[in-house]
């Protein structure tokens, strides 16, 4: 069985989607985030020395990243319904975009969550990381015009990986500056699969 390391507010929703979505038999382990400093509990660290999740174990291996833990799952269990075929232009398209989803679009989107947290005063660093954010999430939106979906007019892992921005737009109520991402944040919130891992997460809050 399928053991997944769960923690609140982080990435590991998506992982939980994707799970429901593949069918297998999963459990989680919940860890919640420290109320004043938001960090990860000491325990996590136990699983792995980064002390990070989304954390899957399976076959007496532990796997950490999001991307590695979805592109694992999805080959070995559902890469029929969940990538496009290999060696056609779709599954280039579906790489790029999971990788995307944690490099391109999460940095920017990172560094400018901690600094309007922090406060701090910066000499360039939030104007370079407004900059950053607004060219990426632009590139992304005209991506979706007239798109249901990322690669092949259905749900793939690409999507579920994405689902994290997604999220972190609807936390800075920046959804409304992209009208594309908006009708994909509805297209992706029509399946069960997903609304199943926002109530689990909703009752962690």
């Amino acid at each position: 069985m399928i053991k997944l390391h769960y923690l609140n507010r982080s990435r590991a929703k998506r992982i939980l989607w994707l799970l429901e979505e593949i069918g297998q038999p999963y459990e989680t382990v919940v860890y919640q985030r420290d109320a004043k400093t938001s960090l990860a509990p000491a325990e996590l660290k136990q699983v792995h020395p980064l002390g990070k999740s989304p954390l899957i174990e399976l076959d007496g291996f532990v796997l950490a990243e999001s991307g590695a833990i979805t592109e694992y799952l999805i080959d070995r269990f559902a890469a029929d319904r969940l990538a496009p075929a290999r060696e056609t232009a779709d599954y280039a398209a579906y790489l790029q975009w999971v990788h995307f989803a944690e490099s391109s679009a999460m940095l920017p989107l990172l560094l400018r969550m901690f600094i309007l947290r922090d406060g701090c005063q910066t000499n360039h660093l939030l104007d370079y990381a407004q900059g950053e954010c607004a060219q990426v999430l632009t590139y992304l939106d005209q991506s979706l015009a007239d798109k249901r979906y990322l690669v092949a007019d259905r749900l793939t892992g690409a999507d579920i990986m994405m689902s994290f921005i997604i999220d972190v737009l609807v936390m800075s109520d920046s959804l409304h500056h992209y009208p594309n991402l908006a009708q994909y944040a509805q297209q992706l919130q029509t399946h069960e699969s997903w609304l199943k891992a926002n109530a689990f997460e909703k009752q962690l809050s």
